[in-house]
């Protein structure tokens, strides 16, 4: 499969949205707790070793992370969530920029929801889905460290999270997705281009230029 995001290259961070991009084409946030992976993932699906730092410290993506895919198209990261070890009123202010993005931002057509599988559906990834779902936002769930369980186990969690995925946001889909071992990572791919619009035209012409 084609890869679309190997030109990605970062925009910019910013703790909230008043020094965002410009408002307009189309963006696509990962968003998830501390330690989910959304690093890594980005990384992977973008086939580039550094595009997101990655550090051992959870809690170390503390902005909004903007990245060029190409033309007025982009992927969001936005900062994990939940971590334990970063002061109370951090998380409240995180919690809020993140609740904010993901209610007013009119280029934001979609969000990838990060879950661990050993530790899915925590209180905050149920309350990024209710956000989304109220505001009618498509979501896609990563199941990542897929390769941490064996295959039935892993299924067995997919079918459960599908399960309350069907009352939390009942138009979200999901997948297993693991950056160790790439599994998943086309079908992640698929899911960009289409919330992008992104087709096979689109790389050749990028080509030619």
């Amino acid at each position: 499969m084609k890869n679309h995001y190997q030109q990605t290259r970062f925009l910019l961070g910013t703790p909230d949205l008043r020094s965002a991009p410009a408002d307009t084409g189309a963006e696509i946030a990962f968003a998830g707790r501390s330690n989910a992976g959304k690093s890594s993932a980005l990384n992977v699906i973008t086939s580039q070793r550094s595009l997101a730092r990655i550090s051992k410290a959870p809690g170390r993506t503390r902005e909004i992370n903007f990245f060029s895919v190409k033309d007025n198209l982009r992927l969001v990261d936005l900062p994990g969530y939940g971590y334990a070890k970063v002061s109370k009123s951090m998380q409240k202010q995180w919690q809020q920029h993140i609740a904010r993005y993901l209610e007013t931002r009119q280029s934001l057509v979609g969000v990838f929801l990060l879950m661990d599988i050993r530790h899915p559906l925590k209180e905050f990834d149920q309350l990024v889905l209710r956000w989304c779902c109220a505001a009618g936002l498509q979501t896609h769930v990563l199941l990542t460290k897929a390769d941490k369980l064996k295959r039935g186990a892993a299924k067995a969690a997919l079918l459960q999270v599908r399960r309350q995925l069907q009352v939390l946001h009942p138009g979200s889909s999901l997948q297993l997705f693991s950056a160790l071992t790439r599994d998943g990572t086309d079908a992640a791919r698929e899911k960009l281009d289409d919330w992008l619009g992104i087709t096979a035209e689109d790389l050749t012409d990028s080509a030619v230029e």
